[in-house]
């Protein structure tokens, strides 16, 4: 496909799960999210993992509260993303409470540099990675600004995607950049893409 025609078909893509996802009832989000995070928690990836690379969500976002509480209570270093400025990449830092979080980029909570220590071993651990969308082999479809792509790209660990089953499609339009997950994990099944 096309470069121009895989950037149009995932602007639409983008305004389309957007525009649902922002439609979505607060109690199904809700329960949905409950389900989802069940799920994830039920990983041998995540019993296993030492450190879990997760982002704070957005509120349209599969909600990552109750991962990263459960994480913190089972004694993980839990690494938070913040944004760069104008760069298009992150750095991860270790938290130890939601405390040490306030508003970032996007709106987004992010961790205080000031209080919390950086991480800079990327060759292990398990990262959960957002999407508006993804496909059944773990290609991804998100906001639109690389972030994750680029950090994907030095990470070597597992990668989970986090979706609501309803925003999985068959197949995605992708680019030469794009780059799979793992592990796809939704509230209803679990999808192991490396195999």
């Amino acid at each position: 496909m096309p470069l121009r025609n895989v950037r149009d078909k995932k602007r639409e893509l983008r305004a389309r799960s957007k525009k649902l996802r922002a439609g979505c009832p607060p109690q199904l989000k809700a329960e949905l999210d409950k389900r989802l995070s069940q799920k994830f928690l039920s990983l041998p990836e995540y019993e296993e993992c030492k450190v879990l690379f997760i982002f704070v969500s957005s509120p349209i976002e599969c909600d990552t509260s109750a991962i990263i509480s459960r994480a913190l209570s089972d004694g993980k270093r839990v690494a938070v993303p913040k944004c760069r400025e104008r760069s298009g990449y992150m750095d991860f830092y270790f938290i130890t409470s939601f405390s040490q979080l306030s508003p970032g980029k996007f709106s987004i909570p992010e961790p205080d540099p000031e209080l919390c220590e950086q991480a800079t071993d990327f060759s292990s651990g398990l990262c959960v990675v957002p999407g508006l969308c993804f496909d059944y082999m773990g290609y991804r479809v998100g906001f639109g600004k690389g972030y994750y792509d680029r950090f994907l790209n030095v990470f070597k660990g597992i990668s989970a995607g986090i979706c609501y089953s309803r925003f999985v499609e068959k197949e995605l339009p992708r680019g030469t950049y794009d780059k799979k997950t793992d592990i796809l994990v939704t509230e209803k099944y679990i999808i192991r893409t490396a195999a």
